[in-house]
Order: structure tokens, then sequence, then C-alpha cells
């Protein structure tokens, strides 16, 4: 394990720079209250006490980024930057452009950069959009999950149900064309109807992009203890992948289409090109409590807890808990697994040659497009994508 500051990155990590797609994300610890399903590192006001305040982490932010361009030597200009969380959005208009600023000041945007932040809906307002549209944010991404209450109570969501729609609206009209929500489905208790109903809403809400994740029940969680007590039951895979099925439908016939097995895009300018970026082998640099990174072959991650990074930074040290060097072995099954998501699919001269007959015997099972294996690609068939983890250890065995 590394201890603060001795992040090692060795010429051939550095050589490529600014050659691949060049991103920052940025994590925001900081959440209202604490969804059941979620294990991101994230924080309530009530778990950090006095010890570590935003105005902290926000300075903290901006001494990891300018420590982070002097250590890349000469970075490129940020293509794109994601600010996740947690929850960005309760740091405000003013918060919000001041991330942005220190990402400026440090790297230095794109003349195209796309900018991407995450927000809650019930933290967010016109006055916030027209704030962060003018500090120059590109795109935003509400996190919905549902619209049934009952689904949303079993997810402990505190947003009413309609609110994330009327976000979307405000968004628009602060002048953002490219707007995201986000959907979560397989909840206990959801019924078709509620998730055909959710659909309906995004659709009237005419945003640009729609991720939706199956729900994942994360160890260490509060929906794992439910589940554990026997108080709700895991989520079906039958009723995953038919939930699924009907999401594409629903999207595809409304004009969005999957580009990720997990995210649809009304046009190739509405998908999330940060995202891509990591999809895709690029590099990042990840900034804030637990944020991770991406250069050249070379990953780290940064210190959890918001106080002993804001400390760490303080001692004018970067706040690194850990790094690894990715064998070639780690990168070609790190390249399947992700390019084999995406609807372009993988060159198939990626793969060896076991991995290139494995990929005909999964076509001849309906996994994988014959026409595209013709053409010299791997992608997965609507069939496929519901058993995408299961072609990549296929083609990687």
């Amino acid at each position: 394990m590394s201890t603060p500051d001795d992040l090692h990155l060795p010429d051939f990590a550095l050589q490529g720079l600014g050659t691949r797609p060049f991103g920052v994300y940025v994590h925001v610890p900081f959440c209202a209250t604490r969804c059941g399903y979620c294990d991101f590192n994230t924080y309530t006001a009530g778990e950090l006490g006095s010890g570590a305040a935003p105005e902290d982490w926000l300075e903290g932010l901006r001494k990891e980024l300018d420590l982070a361009a002097q250590r890349l030597g000469r970075p490129p200009a940020a293509d794109t930057v994601f600010v996740g969380g947690g929850t960005p959005s309760l740091l405000g208009a003013d918060g919000l452009a001041a991330v942005l600023d220190a990402v400026r000041q440090s790297f230095g945007l794109a003349a195209d950069a796309e900018v991407t932040t995450e927000s809650n809906p019930e933290s967010t307002s016109p006055e916030l959009f027209a704030g962060i549209r003018d500090a120059g944010y590109t795109r935003v991404s509400l996190g919905m999950q549902s619209a049934a209450p009952h689904v949303l109570r079993v997810l402990d969501r505190t947003h009413t149900p309609g609110r994330p729609v009327a976000a979307a609206a405000e968004a628009r009209a602060a002048g953002f064309d490219h707007v995201n929500l986000d959907l979560i489905y397989g909840t206990p208790g959801e019924r078709t109807e509620d998730l055909q109903a959710s659909l309906d809403a995004v659709l009237e809400a005419g945003v640009d992009h729609v991720s939706a994740y199956a729900l994942i029940v994360e160890d260490g969680t509060a929906l794992a203890r439910r589940v554990r007590k026997g108080e709700i039951p895991m989520p079906d895979d039958d009723v995953l992948a038919a939930d699924y099925e009907l999401l594409d439908a629903m999207l595809e016939k409304a004009g969005l289409r999957w580009y990720e097995v997990s995210n649809w895009a009304a046009s190739e300018q509405a998908r999330c090109r940060h995202n891509l970026g990591y999809w895709l082998g690029g590099d990042w640099w990840g900034a804030g409590p637990g944020a991770h990174s991406h250069v050249g072959g070379v990953r780290w991650w940064n210190v959890k807890h918001p106080a002993r990074y804001t400390a760490t930074l303080a001692d004018a040290a970067l706040p690194v808990g850990g790094q690894e060097s990715l064998t070639a072995e780690d990168r070609h099954l790190e390249r399947v697994m992700l390019e084999l998501r995406l609807a372009d699919g993988l060159p198939l001269d990626a793969l060896d040659d076991d991995g290139a007959r494995e990929a005909r015997r999964a076509a001849a099972d309906g996994l994988l497009s014959t026409r595209d294996l013709d053409g010299g690609r791997a992608v997965l068939t609507d069939r496929g994508r519901l058993l995408a983890d299961a072609v990549v250890r296929r083609l990687v065995s």
C-alpha cells in the first residue's frame, strides 16, 4: 500500500500523454442523506461533524489540481470534466463555478470541452442551472431513479417523483442542450407499470440522454441489511432482463439509441464524452477523496476520508492511497470488458486467436452480430447485451 505522495509515474506512462483523451474527474463527497443502495464514498454532515467542511474540501481540491499539473509536467488541456459524487449540486452555483475555475486554472480547458455535473433534483433550481451554465458547464446529469413513490422509498430517495422532470425542464430553459436522467430498474416491489410510468416521465422531460442501471445490492449498505433480514427480496435476474428489454424498446422507439449497454443518446453529440474516455482507455486525473485516476497504464486512488484528504494536501502532498501498474494482461482484459459494452464493439484483431475463435462461437450462439464479425468487429446483439459479462469471460478465458 502506498503512503501519501509517493505517486510514481514512469516515463512510459507519460510518453503518450496528450495523444489520448484526457479528462478530469472531481469527486464531491457530500450528501444531504444517504440512499440505502449507495456504497459510494460519500458522507452526510452528521457523519463528518466539523472535521471536513466543504470550504476545506474546495481548498484541498485546488491544491491537488495544482500538484497534479506539476506532477504531469505539461499536461494537456482537459477535453472533458465530470463533477460527480456525492451530490455536487449541494455546492450551489458559486461552489460549482469555483470547482470549474480550479480545473481551468490548473489544466486549462480544450476549446470544445464537455463539462458535466451530477445533480440531485431536490438541490437544483433555475438559478443554479443558470449560474453553472454561465460558469461553463455544458451538460447536467440528474438522478431520477424512478417516478414511483414506493420505489423511491425502497431506495431511500428523498426527492418527490415529479421533481426530476421539472429540473430537466429548468436545465433546458437555462441553455443546456445536453441533459441526462438516471434510472434504476429492478427494485423489489417495482412493477412493469411502474417502470413504464418512469420511462413515460423521462420521455416527457425531453432529455437527450438516459442512463439506466440494474439495482445491485452492495455489501455494507442499508439495502443489503434489509435483504439479509428478509424484509425485501433480492432483485430477480429474469425481472431485470425483462425490464432492460422494455427500457431499450421504449427508448429506441423515442429515438434514443444505445451506445453503451447502460446508456442511450438521441445523437452522437449527446453521448457522454467523459465516460467514453473511460471506456476507450483514455487518461484522466481523479481529484477529491477516494477518486481514481489513470494515466498510460498506471492507476492510483486517493485516500477516502475528506479530513485526511485535506490534511494531506495542507502538507503539500498528493493524497495518494495506493497505485498499481497494469500488466499487459490487465490492459487486454479491461479493453475487452469495456469496449465490448459499446455499440461500436471491439475490433476483432484486439483478440488473440483463442478469443477470435470464441467470438465466432458466441456469434453462432446469437450473442455477437455475425454481420459485424464478418466486418472485423465483435458487437453484442440484443441478447448479448443481457449477457455482456458472460461474453467477456468467454473472449478472454
